[in-house]
């Protein structure tokens, strides 16, 4: 490295070796947990020339990899825009505002200054654009376009088209989502410029997604990163279903049509006394066809966090079995019932309470229910008992579960009960 005639490192030189080693940007602008595994992936969403396929692990720091490569890419390349897809329109702007925090801090500017003679400066900046004072565009187009996976992109171009997380597990439950996936990648071939890069990032789930389409796939599963402790790899493998661990850290396809619960908790314990008045219950309801109506009933014990649950199951209307509900829910003591308003604007909730006389309250749910199972249930599975009296109906419900049963009304109705237990709220989110 080169010094000045006082000795002191010129800003050039110092910019040079920050972007050999991009990761130390990272740490500076707030990633404190980068390291140079991340830096290699920086660099070659920056400054490599091919299409490029990034497959990490869940927790691997690959987002904010790209938000500072992102970043990087506007001050670096100016002359060139970008358009970046995400799922959803909401993980479109979240990542839109990683990258404007980090335009804004200090290295950015020092970066701009000595690359462009002037500091960058973010000139526009909405939940789906972003320019600054170094992009000029004739056509008027951003610098920066943030698209959800479903959005029309027809007509629209861009020297790096850069895809993030694209592909969940939606597209592993349902071959029409797959398929628009694949249809909507297709269609990047031709907004990206003649000579410009498609780069990809993201985790596989099925054998026909979008992934078997992208090119120069690099690999990193949880036993390659050395992110993970291997404590840490044990607990996550004992918190979720052994498919959604191969999905989300070994980088294994799902199969499908697999048992999830293969050993049935003990149904024979009493309920402890110190549980009385801490029990809630969950009713996951049907009007009609051939849904089932489930109704759990479930207790946190304050001592062991072991969760003790009883559960009906009837191939019946809600509004014909409201009766034995109540008078499981007196037997029990429980002073609350919950059930999610999505589909009927509150009517359950209402009727609970003028049917019944037990509080009742409602919730919206936006978390996908076969991830709620897999993650919820099956993290609590092993401190599960299930109370005598309980439907085996009900219990072989929850033991037939796959990712693809045609019934999952109990499963999802017991997983809503142990998520309030893991997080105590009722919505959760995807």
């Amino acid at each position: 490295m080169t010094k000045n005639k006082a000795g002191a490192i010129t800003p050039e030189d110092a910019v040079k070796e920050m972007l050999k080693h991009p990761e130390k940007i990272g740490v500076m602008v707030g990633f404190k947990d980068l390291t140079r595994l991340h830096g290699k992936w920086i660099r070659e969403i920056v400054f490599g020339t091919k299409d490029y396929t990034l497959q990490a692990h869940r927790g691997s720091y690959k987002s904010s990899s790209l938000a500072v490569a992102i970043a990087l890419i506007m001050v670096l390349d100016p002359t060139h825009n970008i358009i970046f897809l995400r799922k959803t329109d909401n993980d479109v702007a979240e990542m839109l505002r990683m990258v404007a925090k980090i335009l804004r801090n200090q290295v950015l500017r020092d970066i701009s200054m000595v690359y462009h003679g002037v500091a960058v400066e973010i000139i526009t900046e909405n939940v789906d654009q972003l320019s600054t004072n170094l992009w000029n565009s004739p056509m008027g187009s951003p610098q920066l376009l943030g698209l959800g996976i479903k959005s029309s992109i027809t007509g629209k171009h861009a020297q790096y088209v850069i895809t993030d997380d694209i592909c969940n597990i939606d597209d592993y439950q349902s071959s029409a989502e797959r398929e628009h996936t694949n249809l909507q990648y297709d269609e990047l071939q031709n907004i990206r410029n003649r000579g410009g890069r498609i780069i990809n990032l993201g985790t596989p789930w099925h054998k026909k997604d979008v992934f078997r389409k992208m090119p120069n796939i690099h690999r990193y599963d949880c036993y390659t990163t050395g992110l993970i402790s291997p404590v840490q790899l044990a607990q996550l493998r004992k918190s979720m279903a052994p498919k959604l661990f191969a999905a989300n850290y070994e980088l294994k396809l799902l199969a499908a049509g697999e048992a999830v619960f293969d050993t049935p908790p003990e149904t024979d314990a009493e309920l402890p006394y110190r549980c009385k008045g801490l029990g809630y219950g969950h009713i996951d309801a049907a009007y009609g066809g051939e849904d089932y109506t489930a109704f759990t009933i479930g207790f946190q014990d304050p001592r062991t966090e072991e969760i003790y649950l009883y559960g009906r199951l009837w191939h019946k209307n809600v509004q014909k079995v409201l009766p034995q509900i109540k008078e499981d829910a007196e037997r029990f003591e429980i002073w609350k019932i919950c059930c999610e308003d999505n589909g009927d604007k509150g009517f359950l909730r209402d009727l609970i309470l003028s049917e019944t006389g037990i509080w009742s309250s409602s919730y919206h749910e936006s978390q996908n229910k076969r991830l709620k199972i897999l993650t919820y249930l099956r993290q609590c599975w092993p401190r599960i008992k299930f109370l005598p009296g309980t439907d085996p109906a009900y219990i072989r419900q929850i033991m037939d579960f796959t990712e693809t049963a045609e019934h999952d009304d109990a499963p999802d109705s017991a997983a809503t009960i142990c998520r309030f237990f893991t997080t105590y709220r009722w919505e959760g989110k995807s």
